[in-house]
């Protein structure tokens, strides 16, 4: 499991907050030799969970950062029932992802950088955007996109620069 250790329990005083957790964990991830994504869940201002994508270290193609977000905050809570939290993510939820946060019941999804930029990266990324998504599935998750895009964006070029670059 790619759940980094990150002051679980802590608490965030703004969304800006709550990203730059995530964005710490994708740094994490990157470290270890994983790809550039990160996501933090939090509910109430009460950080639940944080990871980074795994996929490399599990030899798990589902290892995503959101993916091991929810796993580690519905472990946290002790339910799948993750209605009132937030998932911030350093990247656009991909199809896999956003039907993960639909099931647990996610009531609102922040991220930076856009599915288009993972495909830009050279990820293997379906380009169905998460609205697309939410519209197919009359979902009531609400979205805020390209929050912190700049940053989030950053991430990819630093892991290339850093010769650390293995899309999937």
């Amino acid at each position: 499991m790619s759940e980094n250790n990150l002051k679980f329990l802590e608490t965030v005083a703004s969304d800006r907050g709550a990203m730059k957790l995530a964005i710490e964990a994708a740094w994490e991830g990157i470290k270890k030799g994983q790809s550039p994504f990160g996501s933090c869940i939090v509910k109430n201002g009460r950080v639940l969970a944080c990871a980074h994508n795994g996929v490399w270290e599990s030899t798990n193609p589902t290892s995503h950062s959101e993916m091991n977000a929810i796993q580690g905050a519905c472990r946290m809570l002790g339910t799948i029932d993750l209605s009132g939290c937030v998932l911030f993510a350093t990247c656009e939820p991909c199809p896999m992802c956003y039907s993960a946060a639909h099931w647990a019941r996610i009531s609102k999804i922040v991220f930076g950088a856009k599915i288009k930029d993972a495909q830009l990266a050279g990820f293997n990324e379906m380009e169905i955007p998460a609205e697309r998504m939410k519209e197919m599935s009359e979902d009531k998750i609400e979205f805020v996109s390209g929050f912190m895009e700049k940053e989030c964006r950053r991430l990819f070029s630093t892991w290339y620069e850093l010769g650390k670059g293995k899309p999937y």
